[in-house]
């Protein structure tokens, strides 16, 4: 499974989150992720693609396009 489609799979079934407010350019914030819903994303992306992503730095302000960057530069390490 690709890092994109675990993402947008895990915002919308954990997070409530809108399939059409899913874009790459859009900051985590704008689709109501703080810092508990992020640390919780990142523990939900770890076990789904067995991955860590202990040293990926992620705030709110970052955009969906880069969580999926991180996750897939470690998909594929």
């Amino acid at each position: 499974m690709k890092a994109a489609e675990v993402v947008n799979d895990l915002l919308v079934q954990r997070f409530g989150v809108a399939m059409a407010e899913i874009r790459h350019e859009t900051p985590l914030r704008n689709l109501r992720m703080d810092s508990l819903a992020l640390e919780e994303l990142r523990v939900l992306i770890e076990d789904r693609l067995d991955i860590d992503l202990d040293e990926v730095s992620l705030t709110s302000r970052d955009t969906v396009g880069a969580l999926v960057a991180a996750v897939d530069g470690k998909v594929a390490a």
